[in-house]
C-alpha cells in the first residue's frame, strides 16, 4: 500500500511559508516539489513564484492554509501564556520555599520590573475594555 501525498507542501517559515505544489505523476515516479508561492502570514500577502499565476485552487488552498495557521498560532499564544502563569506560580513557590539569599539577589529586581511592567500593561487593556464596554 502507497501513500497518497498532499497536492501541497507548505515550507513554514518565520512570518509565513513557501507553497509547493507536489508532483508525483512524472516518469520517474520521483518526488517533485515546484515551488508556487510564499505567503507572508502576517500581512495576508500571497506572492507567486517567479511569473507563475496561481490558479483558483492553488488559492483556496492556500487561503485556508493561512486561516489554520493562524489558529494553530493563537492556540499557541495561549498555551504559552497558561503556561507562563503556571511558571509564575512556580516561581512564587520557589522563591518562599528553596531559594537562597543570593538567589533571591540575583533575581529579585528583574522580576519585580517584569511583573511592574505586566501588571501596568493588564491594568490599562482591562480599564480600556471597561471603558469600551460602558459606551
Amino acid at each position: 500500500m502507497t501513500a497518497v501525498l498532499p497536492e501541497y507542501y507548505f515550507r513554514v517559515r518565520e512570518n509565513g511559508a513557501a507553497v509547493f505544489r507536489v508532483d508525483t505523476e512524472n516518469r520517474q515516479r520521483r518526488i517533485e516539489m515546484d515551488q508556487i508561492a510564499v505567503l507572508n502570514i502576517r500581512n495576508g500577502e500571497i506572492k507567486p513564484q517567479g511569473d507563475r499565476v496561481l490558479s483558483e485552487a492553488d488559492m483556496k488552498v492556500i487561503e485556508e492554509w493561512m486561516a489554520e495557521r493562524r489558529a494553530l498560532l493563537a492556540a499557541r499564544d495561549m498555551d504559552d501564556i497558561h503556561r507562563a502563569v503556571d511558571h509564575m506560580n512556580l516561581t512564587a513557590q520557589w522563591a518562599q520555599s528553596k531559594a537562597t539569599p543570593e538567589q533571591l539577589e540575583e533575581i529579585t529586581d528583574t522580576l519585580l520590573l517584569a511583573m511592574h511592567d505586566l501588571r501596568s500593561v493588564l491594568v490599562r487593556k482591562k480599564a480600556d475594555r471597561l471603558t469600551k464596554a460602558g459606551d
